[in-house]
């Protein structure tokens, strides 16, 4: 199956600058890809609005913009959630591209995207998978040290943002996911969706500086594992078990050995290896509550993209 009808969604919070330069970019890879299509800039709350020759500039492949101007700020993972509710009900194409609006998605991997969806046929969703980033060499180990912990605690590796391209079909399943108000991507790995990666490289922000700090980049990669809190709960618990069972053979051990041979054990070790049991109980105590907290919290109403984006 090909692309005849493609939206590009954008959220947009103030980097209006980049979005228009941007456009022009992306309007040019779907003139190579033999795309024609529609631009939606969700416009997450920003101070200043998009202007009107901005709108009305000239662009070939890219036959209309339309700006979703939301109520407030939520965050471009839940613009993004609250858009594709949106674009399930309103719209009817082929595809939807999801992407950043700053330059950062380098637009001249569309067409790549396409050929791979091609290729797929409208089954799977595409990421376009990072494998070099543009930011600076502290951001590089940070992010690298997030991903060691990520896979570790969730089991999923994480090489995907938000650009990818997802089939008009699989729309239906995709806003019915609660998680996905939490963090698009995640979302994705967790629900089972079929997907596919193209290797891609990071590009430049187009204008401007990120609006995002370390308080927003530590909150955003929370969020992103936030989504896999059952199998996180789990781990945790079986890891304060483990540790636990491991610290009573040690007293145990210790004990036995003070009794048989005394005048080889310190009284310091014995004292040492009751304060690691204590240490160990209450891990077992605090894993079991966090692992009780998230799935209470299934059992809570949750927010459905489908059902609750026009609020």
């Amino acid at each position: 199956m090909s692309i005849h009808q493609l939206l590009v969604l954008m959220p947009v919070y103030n980097d209006w600058a980049a979005c228009r330069r941007l456009l022009v970019a992306v309007d040019q890879s779907l003139s190579e890809a033999g795309v024609l299509g529609q631009v939606l800039l969700v416009d997450d709350g920003s101070g200043v609005t998009a202007s009107e020759d901005f709108l009305s500039q000239e662009l070939k492949a890219i036959e209309g913009v339309q700006v979703l101007e939301l109520k407030r700020n939520l965050g471009h993972q839940r613009a993004i959630c609250v858009a594709l509710g949106w674009v399930s009900e309103n719209w009817r194409g082929d595809a939807v591209l999801v992407m950043d609006a700053d330059g950062e998605d380098d637009p001249a991997d569309i067409p790549r995207l396409v050929a791979a969806f091609d290729a797929e046929s409208p089954r799977r969703i595409i990421f376009a998978e990072r494998t070099r980033r543009s930011e600076s060499l502290s951001f590089r180990i940070g992010y690298w040290c997030y991903r060691q912990m990520h896979r570790w605690l969730t089991g999923h590796r994480v090489r995907v943002g938000n650009y990818s391209l997802v089939p008009v079909g699989m729309l239906e399943s995709l806003v019915v996911i609660p998680e996905l108000w939490s963090h698009y991507a995640a979302a994705i790995y967790k629900s089972g969706l079929p997907y596919s990666t193209i290797p891609t490289a990071r590009a430049h922000r187009l204008d401007g500086n990120s609006s995002m700090n370390l308080v927003g980049l530590v909150t955003h990669g929370l969020t992103a594992m936030s989504v896999f809190g059952e199998i996180i709960g789990t781990r945790m618990l079986l890891i304060a078990l483990t540790l636990f069972a491991l610290t009573v053979t040690a007293m145990l051990g210790a004990v036995a050995t003070g009794c048989i041979l005394p005048w080889m054990i310190p009284g310091w070790v014995a004292i040492g290896v009751g304060l690691l049991a204590s240490i160990a109980m209450q891990a077992v105590l605090l894993a079991t509550a966090f692992s009780f907290v998230i799935l209470g919290s299934r059992n809570t109403s949750t927010f459905l993209p489908a059902r609750d984006y026009w609020h």
